[in-house]
């Protein structure tokens, strides 16, 4: 079966009001098509889940068998005109697709903006970071006076940080901080769900494996679908 989906082509779009992660900017809608994905999983990384040492950090174990298995990291068959190192991120789907050469790609489960902070778009990985600070917007503050005292300091790196294990920055075609991110997080249960504030998490163990496969640079271009 094919699910045929279409991506907005240019800029990068937030929806609504101020995401925990992001800026609000605004594109033109033009449409082209995308991928279509067949259901044929190569291989299952089952496996991948288990206590991890990175860095000094402890990261627990994930109870994976309690992770619907189309969320857990998995290399499927995919058809796309954009080229490997590519990331497509269907967020309807909560799927994140790193495209590999032959016409496969790994697939990651995501979780996703709450909905009024949903976004598409184009970017590109600018830079990436390894156990990130988590600055939370004042906007964010606002909503979560518990978050406050790290607008201006920043929580410290660990297994707690919203950020995670990894981050990777996006930025728009004119160099400019979206403040939207691709991201670990321990809250491994909110995969395949809409719960982030606006940013692309993925568990801890999974963008460790993705950050590890990411250039940054215009050469490595991310396609958010809705």
């Amino acid at each position: 079966m094919r699910i045929r989906t279409s991506m907005i082509a240019s800029g990068l779009v937030s929806i609504l009001a101020l995401a925990g992660c992001s800026t609000t900017s605004s594109s033109t809608n033009p449409e082209t098509k995308v991928a279509a994905v067949r259901t044929e999983t190569n291989q299952i990384f089952t496996d991948a889940y288990g206590a991890v040492t990175d860095a000094g950090y402890a990261l627990p174990a994930i109870p994976i068998n309690r992770v619907d298995k189309k969320f857990q990291r998995q290399i499927v068959d995919f058809d796309t005109k954009e080229r490997p190192g590519t990331i497509i991120v269907n967020t309807r789907e909560r799927f994140l697709y790193y495209i590999l050469p032959n016409g496969k790609a790994v697939r990651y489960g995501i979780g996703v903006g709450k909905q009024g902070f949903a976004w598409s778009g184009e970017a590109y990985v600018a830079w990436k970071q390894e156990w990130p600070m988590w600055h939370p917007p004042k906007e964010m503050a606002v909503r979560r006076p518990d978050v406050a005292q790290y607008v201006e300091k920043g929580m410290q790196p660990g297994p707690h940080n919203p950020l995670g294990a990894r981050a990777m920055y996006l930025f728009n075609e004119k160099g400019q901080d979206t403040l939207f991110r691709l991201h670990g997080t321990p809250e491994w249960a909110s995969i395949g769900t809409a719960a982030s504030s606006g940013c692309i998490r993925l568990m801890n163990q999974d963008v460790i494996d993705l950050y590890n496969r990411v250039r940054p640079g215009r050469a490595t271009k991310v396609v958010v679908i809705q």
